[in-house]
């Protein structure tokens, strides 16, 4: 790829944070980003080129931002497979990672399929039709079971947890649709990994992450992981060297895991895009995952994964319960840590958990523990994190 001004033009399916962060990554390589989304004047829109109107499988659309751009990829897994291909095709705009990757993705119960067939370690799962299937599925892997959404689900949604044969029924009368279920796996933490699949098959991972969820959404994300097992860190890689062996196209995969209590890592879900997990990346590597997207899917030279120090990030999580617009208070107190970084997403409203932004903590940059350990800076951080409201 041969630099310019104007530069080369990335097209993105969604105007979301993730969009934002891919906008402020692309532009110090030079590449302009123009992004569609159904919201007007969404996140990304103030750091990006251009922001188109329109839904996730808007033909019309997709094309139009088909013939901006150099090369399409997509920052939310809503985003329709068959449109994106047959416009792919139709413009000879390429799109990674490959459409067939996100119809993989979008569908638990086919990428749990596929990647127990390519031999990447998964919990037990089985197909559910019917509250019968759910019964049958339960008495062979055991209660507690976790019940799943094929499709659509996230931060929690989508996610009913069967605790026994009286929470059959109404479990899946709550997914209300196609689903699948998963033994409960007894960890002793989650882990994540954000894969990089570049030109030419080149392959790489950032560093192993610990990522602590409540309520089934992501809080805070620790690297390194709070453990001296080097066993499980190695595996963690393996696994999601496997998993990049498994998919189609350039680009991060946002890799989510469990460490077993028995020492063994089996795979949550994959994300086809930077993930929550790695936002770290930002401060905390050489190349942060947004960078690495980037370079990927434009065929650039993958960057260092290397860490610069141990690194935590806590989420901003919505602290009200009406909607209403989104006002942060509190941010002095982050401003004014050294090494403290604030990102904030530019959603207009706020509502109970939703995500606002993230902080980040990075450790002395030269290598010295000022903090006092990794457990410090979670500590630190949550503090910071805790005095940040929406409550007006």
């Amino acid at each position: 790829m041969t630099l310019s001004t104007p530069g080369p033009t990335l097209g993105v399916v969604g105007g979301g944070q993730l969009g934002r962060m891919l906008g402020e990554a692309a532009a110090p390589l030079g590449v302009e980003l123009v992004v569609t989304d159904p919201t007007p004047d969404p996140p990304a829109a103030p750091v990006v080129r251009d922001a188109l109107v329109g839904e996730f499988d808007d033909e019309a659309t997709f094309r139009e931002l088909a013939e901006r751009a150099d090369v399409l990829t997509y920052e939310i897994e809503l985003a329709d497979p068959d449109v994106l291909e047959r416009v792919a095709e139709e413009t000879g705009t390429p799109v990674h990672p490959d459409p067939e990757t996100l119809r993989t993705i979008q569908d638990k119960l086919v990428q749990k399929r596929r990647l127990s067939e390519a031999g990447v370690p998964v919990p037990e799962f089985r197909q559910v039709d019917s509250a019968d299937d759910l019964r049958e599925a339960c008495a062979e892997l055991g209660y507690p079971a976790m019940l799943k959404a094929r499709e659509g689900g996230y931060d929690g949604r989508g996610n009913v947890p069967v605790e026994s044969p009286d929470d059959v029924e109404e479990a899946f009368v709550a997914i209300d649709g196609p689903a699948m279920v998963e033994e409960m796996v007894d960890f002793e933490r989650e882990l994540a990994v954000m894969g990089c699949r570049g030109a030419d098959g080149e392959r790489d991972t950032f560093p192993v992450t610990e990522t602590v969820h409540e309520e089934e959404i992501l809080r805070e994300s620790v690297s390194p992981p709070r453990t001296d097992d080097d066993a499980v860190l190695d595996r963690a890689r393996e696994v999601v060297l496997e998993v990049l062996d498994a998919m189609d196209g350039r680009g991060v995969f946002g890799v989510e895991l469990f460490e077993t209590t028995d020492g063994e890592v089996l795979l949550n879900e994959i994300a086809p895009r930077p993930h929550n997990s790695g936002h770290w990346t930002i401060e905390g590597c050489h190349t942060s995952q947004f960078e690495q997207h980037v370079r990927a899917v434009m065929g650039m030279p993958l960057g260092t994964t290397e860490r610069r120090a141990p690194t935590v990030s806590a989420n901003i999580l919505g602290d009200v319960e009406e909607r209403q617009p989104g006002t942060l208070s509190g941010e002095e107190s982050v401003l004014a840590t050294p090494r403290a970084h604030l990102h904030w997403y530019g959603k207009h409203d706020v509502y109970e958990l939703r995500k606002m932004g993230h902080v980040t903590l990075v450790d002395g940059e030269d290598g010295s523990d000022e903090s006092g350990g990794i457990d410090d800076l979670l500590e630190e951080i949550r503090t910071l994190r805790d005095e940040l409201t929406f409550r007006k």
